[in-house]
């Protein structure tokens, strides 16, 4: 399936988002808008404010709040993933360098700062109050994702529940916030606002499955990232967890013992692969992850059917299939 199979409905309010984006982020510093211009090249599939849109359709149809409501998030989102590479130190994003990789750390955090603080000015001059609270949330969670994973990291204690908390605050929550802010922007029906909230958790939890089990089943090539690099980050996810829960304690060592050395992890990363993989813990992530698949499915119950609502279940499709 393609992202074009699920973007029909609000294709062309896509397109007035992006341009409106691209305003919104203008700036009179000339490093400022250079490094910006480097971001707008490498824009993924805006998967957020598509979102943002779907919801708004979904509830009556998009509306001017609506395009700031998506300016909100993807500033956010963007934001994120540049203070993200910071943390990981990581020198790519979607198979090209990084910011961090070409302006260094002190430019990347200035950067991220200067795109958070753009949405939330945004919002207060067009005074969407609401919308503060919700992505002021987000924002909340999303550090305190970071930070539970980077301590259960270092330690290697994390346990499921651990791992579901971490991917629903670092991955779900602006997910859930997205689609929210959509059903927002247009209606104040709190049991419609709260359906979209859902399915938005729901969605990104499984979004953030199926992207850690690419990490062990995926093409380099489609997913711009090697086959391993979780394991090499010493990133433990879900299929690694059952693992590990279901092995020997001679196995679970084995396996810890690789984990804990930096320089085990780069050469030994296919045995951990390996023992994922012989131990069930592909088909218990994904199991996991249809699970909150079909649970997001559910929560759009409450609305009306429109090409929009199809569109949302057709994303969770899209997320279920996806390569990259």
């Amino acid at each position: 399936m393609k992202i074009q199979e699920v973007t029909g409905p609000v294709s062309k309010e896509l397109e007035i988002f992006r341009e409106k984006y691209k305003t919104a982020l203008q700036s009179d510093n000339t490093l400022v808008d250079k490094v910006v211009r480097y971001i707008l090249r490498q824009q993924g599939k805006q998967i957020r404010p598509l979102l943002v849109m779907l919801g708004a359709q979904a509830c009556g149809g998009v509306q001017e709040a609506s395009y700031r409501a998506a300016i909100m998030v993807e500033l956010l989102h963007s934001a994120t993933l540049i203070h993200d590479d910071v943390v990981d130190g990581a020198e790519m994003r979607r198979g090209i360098p990084s910011i961090n990789a070409l302006w260094k750390n002190k430019i990347s955090v200035l950067i991220g700062d200067y795109m958070l603080s753009k949405g939330l000015l945004f919002s207060l001059d067009h005074k969407d109050y609401p919308f503060l609270h919700l992505v002021s949330d987000a924002v909340r969670r999303m550090s305190e994702g970071e930070i539970l994973q980077i301590q259960k990291t270092r330690s290697l204690d994390i346990t499921e529940a651990d791992y579901l908390r971490v991917i629903s605050d670092k991955t779900a929550s602006l997910l859930s916030t997205s689609t929210a802010m959509g059903g927002a922007s247009v209606t104040n029906d709190e049991q419609l606002i709260g359906a979209l909230k859902s399915y938005g958790e729901y969605l990104g939890l499984a979004f953030q499955i199926r992207d850690d089990l690419l990490d062990y089943t995926g093409d380099s090539k489609k997913t711009g990232k090697q086959l391993g690099i979780d394991i090499k980050d010493k990133k433990i996810t879900l299929p690694l967890i059952y693992a590990l829960r279901n092995a020997e304690s001679s196995e679970q060592k084995r396996i810890r013992s690789i984990l804990k050395s930096a320089r085990k992890r780069s050469l030994r990363s296919r045995e951990v692969i390996d023992f994922v993989s012989e131990r069930g813990g592909l088909e218990y992530a994904s199991e996991v992850a249809e699970g909150f698949a079909s649970r997001a499915v559910e929560a759009l119950g409450c609305l009306e059917e429109s090409e929009a609502k199809a569109s949302l279940r057709k994303l969770v499709d899209f997320v279920m299939k996806r390569q990259n």
